[in-house]
């Protein structure tokens, strides 16, 4: 976005929507990560429950309210990222109007309903930009033209090569106006970060899976850093684990965050003695810092890895020993798997040059 921001050929418009918007999940439109973009386009299209039912509904619902933001603001071209539900949503609003549909991060595995929105996105999308070789493989195998296939890395790395990922003080300040929890101490190596989300095609079985998380947390007694579940169907068995843990323990260790900036998020993950759950920052942005990570069940099944990844079961023994061999290990060397810091400039280039076909076909 600020790459597109910067080139005086290009106008960014920006349409933002689902939890960005909402208190429940920290109300991001309200930081100051915002205050550089200008917002065109607002929309609401989450329905309350985060069941099976209601993550379809609010897909339906983001199809309809993307559709009329592409009528109002009549895009070029319409770009997505990754495997989100609404992220499919989009892409489908986008070629039902014969506009170019740009996607970003596409062509990895995972586990859960995430790998085939992702692939479903790629199917519908004209101009891939995967994040490394094997995803660009996939994608090519799965018959899109190679000259729309562009190698380029996480965007995320981009804003982390470019800050400073040393400094914990403004996470200190920020932790004690925001979030729940005791005040914890935040040193560099010794403390933990926490991130699982829902896994949708496990969808009862989610308050028992986080259960074994909390009590490996527990027993560990680290100062630790919660950060709450996205809003996938399953997030409220995640939500309810956390809170009957509050409510039966004083867990003066743990400091629950809604969420957290990237400024923010980025120094606390490069300093954490590991990162526990099952969130994809622990396969992506942990290895391009060298921080430890804990990888819990399926959520990032056939995810390619780097060195720092320790995968286990949902079971609180296992869970400890890994984070204690994780801890007792240190940092690891930075690992590029996923690009090197510098996709943006990579995709504007592209993007700014490129000649859209409306009108696919398969390779084979």
């Amino acid at each position: 976005m600020a790459e597109i921001q910067r080139r005086p050929d290009l106008e960014l418009q920006v349409v933002l929507g689902g939890s960005v918007v909402l208190e429940k999940y920290g109300k991001i439109l309200e930081t100051d990560v915002v205050d550089n973009f200008h917002v065109n386009h607002i929309i609401h299209f989450l329905v309350e429950g985060e069941t099976p039912l209601t993550m379809a509904k609010s897909a339906g619902l983001a199809v309809t309210e993307f559709a009329n933001a592409f009528e109002n603001l009549k895009p070029d071209v319409v770009i997505v990222i990754a495997d989100r539900f609404e992220c499919l949503a989009i892409a489908m609003a986008a070629t039902y109007m014969n506009i170019p549909v740009a996607h970003i991060e596409g062509g990895e595995k995972s586990g859960s309903i995430d790998e085939s929105i992702r692939h479903a996105i790629t199917k519908m999308a004209h101009m891939h930009f995967p994040a490394s070789k094997e995803a660009a493989e996939r994608i090519s195998r799965m018959g899109e033209l190679e000259t729309a296939i562009h190698e380029v890395g996480a965007t995320s790395f981009d804003v982390l090569a470019n800050m400073d990922t040393d400094n914990l003080e403004p996470v200190k300040d920020f932790q004690l106006s925001h979030g729940v929890g005791r005040t914890v101490p935040i040193e560099k190596g010794k403390y933990l970060i926490v991130i699982q989300h829902p896994v949708t095609t496990e969808y009862e079985k989610n308050l028992v899976h986080v259960n074994e998380t909390i009590k490996a947390i527990h027993e560990l007694k680290m100062p630790t850093f919660w950060i709450w579940p996205n809003m996938d169907a399953g997030s409220d068995g995640i939500s309810k684990g956390i809170r009957m843990y509050r409510e039966a323990h004083d867990s003066e260790h743990v400091h629950f965050f809604k969420s957290l900036p990237i400024e923010l998020f980025a120094p606390l993950l490069k300093n954490a003695a590991c990162i526990v759950g099952n969130s994809s920052c622990g396969i992506r942005e942990a290895a391009f810092l060298g921080t430890p990570a804990v990888n819990i069940g399926t959520r990032q099944q056939g995810r390619d890895r780097g060195r720092n990844v320790i995968d286990v079961d949902y079971n609180h023994v296992v869970i400890i020993e890994a984070v204690k061999k994780q801890i007792d290990h240190g940092p690891y060397e930075p690992d590029h798997l996923y690009g090197d810091g510098n996709a943006a400039e990579k995709i504007v280039n592209i993007l700014s040059n490129c000649e859209f076909t409306q009108q696919k076909q398969n390779t084979f």
